[in-house]
């Protein structure tokens, strides 16, 4: 004997079923939402299996989406979906109104299970022929276990929130929590995204964040379709709910950026960008060595370099700690600043404790080495009191004519940063080989906040030393001596005519 859902008629389109429930809602669909629901029943009869949706917050998406779901269980009540959500009782929200929709639309009359235990808040079972360890569909949040779960819809709603986006460790997280995705669902699944930026470096970014080590957009290969609140010439997308005067309410009482990201769907830094990257000039020219006339010359892009500084501001031991990073900044006759490596070191696993510091000086060795550096500084603050004495001992051994120094911090580090980057950001002077980008140093400066405590620093800080070190004032090599490519710097011997 058929089920009662076996026995419904087929289920209208999407638009269509839309338009009943809105009719049921004493309303008529907004041309907003005909878009919206054209764009997601364009794909369903594709058979797309990623998808983003971006529209501005308030636009009724979530909404829209429910009654997507609320559709796929009408055509087939066999299929399982689950909501993803950065919190679970936002995961919630979006079953309950699913279930309201199931309970009343005309489409899915006889899905609703007789038994209350199959109707819960955060799951429920429709009426359906096959027998299935899943449930029609589930609730959870980014932090529930979703192991052993199969479905063939994952529905990504809001995600990416402040809280699961404002430091590079929650990006990383959220980023390893939605690759779980993959292993819940089904070959051919769907996977759709609904939300907003909250973040320079937000999943939905269309290009990929080079200092975020990206090599490619998060969601690339994803069907998008994104929706401002107002399009480039100023015309309201939903000017019944949003007209131009609200519009211009809601920038003004929620500020440029946060407007810019939430309404005009453009992922941006989260406040004030104090030492904004955007101001660095890139440049992408090798480190040249040559010698004419006898005197060693070094140039980058056909220009004279006259200096160099290099910090190491070392760290070793723990693995969640600070970041042991070594920078180098050269200088030319203009006194343009050229910050053209910056490393962050780390070792490979069971490197023993009591090697790491001879290992990691090896790595600031080859450093110098590689490029021509002359002098170098090492924060000796701290655990770094012994290592200059380590290093130059490691300079030696591998014939790297570098002279060592350490050096006590005593100004503050927020101090020092703005010292050493605000001028010269402003001036334009200080350029950035393009290698820089491929390292967390740009995602540093983008979100780096005078006022705030735990933010990830330390590349900043190394290229600060360097910045605020005078490279006039390198102490002369004390080992090994290679060709002076200073101009001035090479001795001279002077002819005289009287005896001593």
């Amino acid at each position: 004997m058929k089920t009662q859902a076996a026995l419904r008629p087929p289920a209208p389109g999407f638009v269509d079923f839309v338009d009943e429930w809105n009719a049921l809602q004493g309303q008529a669909t907004p041309a907003l939402h005909a878009r919206m629901a054209g764009w997601l029943a364009g794909h369903a009869a594709e058979k797309t299996t990623r998808l983003l949706l971006m529209a501005f917050r308030a636009s009724g998406k979530s909404t829209l989406v429910g009654l997507f779901c609320a559709w796929l269980l009408a055509r087939d009540p066999d299929i399982r979906v689950m909501v993803l959500a950065a919190e679970e009782a936002l995961a919630r929200k979006m079953v309950r109104n699913v279930k309201r929709i199931v309970e009343r639309h005309p489409a899915t009359a006889g899905l609703k299970p007789p038994r209350a235990d199959m109707w819960a808040s955060d799951q429920f079972v429709v009426e359906r022929a096959r027998e299935l360890r899943d449930p029609s569909m589930l609730a959870r949040g980014l932090a529930g276990n979703i192991t052993g779960s199969r479905a063939d819809v994952v529905i990504c709603d809001d995600v990416e929130v402040p809280n699961t986006c404002d430091t590079q460790v929650k990006r990383a997280d959220l980023r390893e929590r939605l690759a779980e995705i993959d292993y819940v669902l089904v070959p051919g699944g769907v996977q759709l995204y609904i939300g907003t930026p909250h973040s320079y470096y937000s999943i939905y970014a269309a290009e990929a964040r080079a200092e975020a080590g990206e090599s490619a957009p998060f969601l690339d290969g994803f069907a998008r379709l994104s929706i401002p609140v107002e399009a480039p010439d100023g015309t309201p997308a939903w000017p019944e709910r949003f007209d131009r005067d609200r519009i211009d309410a809601v920038r003004e009482r929620t500020g440029l950026r946060k407007f810019r990201a939430q309404m005009l769907l453009e992922p941006v830094a989260d406040g004030d960008c104090r030492l904004d990257p955007d101001r660095l000039v890139a440049y992408d020219w090798p480190l040249e060595y040559s010698e004419g006339n006898g005197a060693p010359v070094l140039s980058l892009g056909g220009r004279r370099l006259v200096s160099a500084s290099c910090w190491w501001d070392p760290s070793y031991g723990k693995a969640d700690g600070d970041a042991s990073v070594v920078a180098v900044v050269f200088a030319d006759e203009d006194d343009n600043r050229y910050l053209h490596e910056i490393a962050y070191l780390s070792l490979p696993e069971g490197t023993r404790t009591e090697d790491e510091a001879k290992s990691f000086c090896r790595l600031v060795a080859a450093f110098a080495r590689r490029n021509h550096v002359p002098g170098l500084r090492v924060e000796a603050n701290g655990l770094g009191g012994f290592l200059p004495g380590l290093l130059r001992g490691e300079m030696s051994a591998s014939a790297t004519p570098c002279a060592v120094t350490g050096f006590h911090n005593r100004v503050p580090k927020v101090r020092r940063i703005l010292d050493a980057f605000d001028a010269r950001l402003a001036s334009g002077m200080l350029h950035a080989h393009r290698g820089v980008w491929a390292t967390p140093f740009v995602a540093e400066m983008r979100e780096w906040r005078a006022d705030a405590n735990g933010v990830c620093d330390d590349g900043l800080d190394a290229v600060a030393g360097c910045l605020a070190a005078d490279p006039v004032r390198f102490p002369a090599l004390a080992r090994a001596q290679a060709p002076e490519w200073r101009p001035g710097m090479a001795p001279h011997k002077a002819r005289t005519e009287f005896e001593i």
